[in-house]
């Protein structure tokens, strides 16, 4: 198939390669400059609206006013190839997601929200957890080329939604437990428990997952090279916090753990992975103490 690609960036790039490599077409734009040889295979294109002249296209862009800015603003809807699939991988607002819906359905393009779950390194290697929700012959039509990039495909229904709804609600129960194991620390490190031997007593206990094995070595390590930047991670909690109160609910946890991101963002760490919340819990969550923390990274 003919497929463009919006959005080069670590996530992007690694789905694109997987695409070429499955013997696609793949053409794409990004919004900077790419070199041609850091994406081997991938034609780039000079506009965003040359992407959509293909069998379908994926979008992976940071957030809801750069979708907004690249797609809609641009018109590329309307100047599509005629019964183009528009993939979008982004995480986004759920009220973006129905408004993407409509606008697709009256451009007489198919819609399909796919958030993936996973980072860089697990999207080059083609195991991404993808969620998917749209109309059943537009989810049918790119099942083909969601499976060189997944290690599955979780169909989620036909209101596309559902898998937004889904992808912030697990960005936001991840943020959850890196605060909780952060806050484990505080307690166990004030009588001298090293926090490597208490991570191996709750992974060996209560809390086995991939959760909590990937982000309590982050933590035990403090390791906060980004695999996920905490500005992102802040994006995506405030899009959960929009969800909640639009059906009129206050979630408690949600509040702290974007508390906690907003902190470390307005300290210069955004660029830092998310799972600096944690250093920032445990040392107290001063600006003097996250400074200390950069400079020793």
């Amino acid at each position: 198939m003919q497929i463009g690609f919006i959005g080069l960036g670590s996530m992007g790039s690694a789905m694109a390669l997987n695409l070429v490599k499955a013997g696609h077409d793949v053409r794409a734009w990004n919004r900077s400059k790419v070199a041609h040889d850091s994406v081997p295979g991938v034609t780039l294109v000079e506009l965003p609206a040359d992407a959509f002249e293909a069998d379908a296209a994926f979008t992976m862009l940071s957030d809801d006013p750069a979708i907004r800015r690249v797609i809609l603003d641009a018109g590329l809807l309307a100047s599509a190839r005629p019964g183009l699939t528009h993939i979008v991988t982004s995480t986004i607002s759920v009220a973006f997601a129905r408004d993407l819906e409509r606008l697709h359905e009256e451009a007489g393009l198919g819609y399909v929200s796919a958030p993936v779950l996973g980072r860089p390194n697990i999207a080059a290697r083609g195991q991404l957890n993808i969620l998917a929700a749209g109309k059943a012959e537009a989810v049918t039509a790119i099942e083909p080329l969601l499976a060189p990039l997944s290690k599955k495909v979780w169909k989620l229904g036909e209101d596309p939604a559902r898998a937004n709804a889904a992808k912030l609600a697990c960005n936001m129960m991840i943020a959850m437990a890196i605060e909780a194991m952060a806050e484990g620390v505080v307690l166990t490190e004030s009588v001298g428990l090293d926090r490597a031997d208490f991570f191996e007593l709750i992974l060996a206990t209560l809390f086995s997952g991939r959760a909590y094995e990937s982000y309590s070595a982050q933590i035990a390590e403090r390791s906060f090279d980004p695999g996920f930047r905490a500005r992102l991670a802040l994006k995506d909690m405030r899009l959960a916090t929009a969800a909640g109160n639009a059906i009129g609910r206050t979630l408690p946890m949600l509040e702290a753990v974007r508390e906690g991101l907003g902190k470390a963002v307005s300290a210069g760490l955004g660029e830092k992975d998310w799972s600096i919340i944690a250093e920032m819990t445990v040392r107290g969550g001063s600006v003097a103490s996250l400074e200390t923390t950069e400079k020793t990274q």
